[in-house]
């Protein structure tokens, strides 16, 4: 998957198409709009994003010849719709930032709630380089959902990342990159029996998050981006943000705020090109060490 380039003017008239007004600066205009629910717009589980034994791909083509695999996986609940409005409308300025430095992306999308409680705790999009990031954006389920147990099932994009994905760049070494958005803490565990319901995979046990973490980390850059905003959860849960998520990925997990978001997406691509080129790579605590002292 992934052929074709994304184009401002495709995305106008798709916009367009829509019902939605692109303004001179490349953002959709949601003044008119009372919330995340006026753009996204899907009532349920769209078949072209259901997670059950689907395989994703991002593969080398003459158009794309070194393809980046970035998987965006975006939190769902009910909290989470300021950031979902604007990573949608702030679409067209991040992709057009980041092709303009990244020629041969690829992007995923993934909805993410609790698997828990949530209907469609998983919806994972094919990998794609044109104007179908923003189809498959369009098909998330806004499902405002979550729970009561003061977390949400991010590890679920990492799990989906390592079981579900093929890339071609791992047969040259290199990893993709998976970032997670969300306003809550890290969750300890993916529970297997509804892992396995949704996912159709044989999950004989809750799958721990730092043994997941240890196996993703060998195929993917990860980050996570809580967002800081006036109407999530944030504020409420930042020890515990900080605690779970900050201890764990260091340097990879940021703090952002609503209007900081289209760059800090792209701050993260940044992050490992400086990394790889040997400019920025920090020390890191080993995860084998961090488990010793964790208390979490």
């Amino acid at each position: 998957m992934g052929g074709g380039y994304w184009r401002k003017e495709d995305f106008e008239r798709y916009s367009a198409g829509m019902g939605r007004k692109v303004g001179a600066d490349g953002h959709v205009d949601t003044s008119g709009m009372r919330g995340a629910q006026d753009m996204y717009r899907a009532s349920g589980l769209d078949p072209k994003m259901d997670p059950y034994k689907v395989m994703r791909e991002c593969c080398d083509s003459d158009e794309h010849p070194d393809t980046l695999p970035v998987i965006l996986a975006l939190d769902v609940t009910g909290s989470m719709g300021g950031a979902l409005l604007k990573t949608a409308a702030s679409l067209n300025v991040i992709m057009q930032k980041i092709l303009g430095e990244y020629e041969d992306v690829e992007f995923m999308v993934m909805g993410i709630g609790d698997l828990s409680y949530d209907r469609a705790p998983i919806q994972i999009s094919q990998f794609e380089s044109d104007i179908r990031i923003a189809e498959h954006l369009d098909r998330l389920w806004f499902e405002r959902g979550g729970g009561g147990n003061g977390f949400e099932s991010y590890t679920a994009a990492w799990y989906m990342g390592l079981y579900h994905t093929r890339l071609d760049c791992w047969e040259k070494g290199r990893k993709g990159i998976l970032i997670t958005i969300g306003d809550e803490p890290l969750n300890p565990y993916l529970p297997a029996d509804r892992l396995a319901q949704i996912t159709g995979d044989q999950v004989v046990r809750d799958v721990n998050t730092y043994a997941l973490y240890r196996a993703v980390l060998e195929k993917y850059e990860i980050f996570h981006i809580a967002i800081d905003d006036k109407g999530d959860c944030y504020r409420y849960y930042a020890k515990d943000i900080q605690r779970s998520f900050g201890k764990l990925l260091r340097d990879r997990f940021i703090v952002s705020t609503l209007n900081s978001l289209p760059a800090t997406i792209l701050g993260c691509l940044d992050t490992v090109r400086e990394a790889d080129a040997g400019t920025a790579a920090k020390p890191r605590m080993s995860l084998g060490k961090f488990l010793l002292t964790s208390n979490w």
